[in-house]
């Protein structure tokens, strides 16, 4: 079941079981074939894409089954003939799924994955799986982009008061560990990947008291130095001197306070000045509040005193890129390859592996001996994972060590110069045969 509530074999579109009806109607629905899932062009000001979102697609294929609820609604409402229902009902994934591991950077064009199976259940694929994929990436590469600008300071998600719903919310926070994040104010992400959490306090705990100095003070005695103050429920100035003096008062400094709102900027440049004079040269300046990577990167590079960053909006919604426009296309029909002619759409005929080497990216024909690293790993064999996924902390090591590998114009925030994989020879060929 989804959040929704709706049986997750159902997150298909119509056209995927009007077709699957003639599929099977024309005794087509067993052929053999194969669909890769890519990105035509990158989102503006991306030079690269973290890929995310394959431990989800694996969990969704390994048990993918028609329901009693999901086969009655599809007979009572219209949606299917009964031929069809009778073969949803006993449908399993029993196909392969190859696919660049979680965290590897990918450049436009290049496949992210792979599924090869019988015609009519990798069609009905589609639509979960460029969901999936096309989100989790999305927010990966958004929340790099944010720790790229941070250049080494803490950053963490609080995002999901501000995500598309609850399912977005959770994945957001699972995609923004991948891409960099060190910690998730949403607990559910804690508990389902292990993500560290990380939260500080409201104004309402502030305004729950008579002053400033008794929340300060209290929440110090009960959280000690790990506490993090937030001064600006009134005025930030005199927030950052009560907070001194519950300092004073618990006997241990916070080690953070928190600016959410007014001119961040010039606030913490007094703060700082503030919190130094009162000794507190150690408790560090956290900032939240609409926060993108062009704020942050703008900050550390004027040498703002923030040491940390809580980001929310910008990050689970990719604000300045609302979506990735990855697609799933047939490369491969029943042993022969297929391409698709369409201008800008046109797509790459048959099955593909990508190839990293020392001079860029290369995408051949599965079965080419090329030279580099071939970045498809199979995943899936019979439906049967062959592996279980790696730990999330894996995977963002991996994001990590990829994103350093970059060349400095690729990773830049604005106007990068993205890498455009180079077709094999062998590619080429089949390509200019087919068109």
């Amino acid at each position: 079941m989804t959040l929704a509530g709706a049986p997750l074999e159902l997150l298909v579109d119509r056209y995927e079981l009007t077709m699957a009806a003639s599929y099977l109607a024309e005794g087509r629905a067993d052929d053999r074939v194969a669909f890769e899932l890519s990105v035509r062009e990158l989102p503006r000001d991306r030079g690269y894409l973290l890929a995310a979102g394959l431990e989800q697609v694996v969990d969704y294929l390994r048990d993918l089954a028609f329901g009693p609820a999901a086969l009655d609604y599809l007979e009572r409402s219209g949606t299917c003939p009964r031929p069809l229902i009778e073969r949803l009902a006993a449908q399993r994934f029993d196909g392969d799924l190859d696919a660049m591991p979680e965290g590897t950077v990918v450049h436009a064009g290049e496949p992210l994955l792979r599924i090869e199976g019988g015609r009519l259940i990798c069609q009905l694929l589609e639509t979960y799986l460029l969901n999936v994929v096309n989100f989790e990436t999305l927010i990966a590469t958004k929340a790099a982009r944010m720790v790229e600008a941070a250049a080494g300071r803490p950053v963490v998600d609080f995002g999901f008061r501000r995500a598309h719903g609850p399912d977005a919310g959770l994945l957001a926070a699972r995609a923004a560990y991948i891409g960099g994040c060190d910690a998730t104010a949403t607990v559910a992400a804690g508990f389902l990947w292990d993500i560290p959490t990380s939260g500080t306090m409201a104004h309402s705990y502030v305004m729950g008291f008579a002053s400033e100095v008794e929340a300060f003070t209290e929440f110090l005695r009960e959280h000690g130095e790990t506490a993090a103050l937030l001064i600006d429920t009134y005025d930030p100035l005199r927030g950052a001197r009560r907070a001194a003096e519950a300092s004073r008062a618990a006997g241990v400094a916070p080690r953070f306070v928190r600016l959410d709102s007014g001119n961040v900027a010039t606030l913490a440049t007094e703060v700082r000045a503030i919190l130094d004079d009162e000794g507190m040269a150690d408790t560090a300046i956290f900032a939240s509040g609409d926060l993108d990577e062009h704020v942050i990167e703008g900050w550390v590079s004027a040498g703002v005193p923030v040491a940390g960053f809580g980001v929310g909006t910008r990050l689970v919604t990719s604000f300045d890129a609302s979506a990735l426009g990855g697609v799933y296309k047939l490369v491969e029909s029943d042993g022969r390859p297929v391409i698709k002619l369409a201008g800008a759409k046109s797509t790459l005929p048959g099955r593909h592996q990508v190839y990293r080497g020392d001079t860029g990216d290369v995408i051949g024909l599965v079965g080419e001996e090329l030279p580099g690293t071939p970045l498809l790993e199979p995943v899936l064999r019979g439906g049967v994972p062959l592996a279980a996924s790696p730990p999330i902390a894996a995977v963002r090591d991996r994001a990590a060590a990829g994103r350093a590998a970059l060349p400095s114009p690729m990773r830049a925030l604005t106007h990068p110069t993205p890498l455009r994989p180079r077709l094999s020879p062998q590619l080429n060929a089949l390509k200019e045969r087919l068109s």
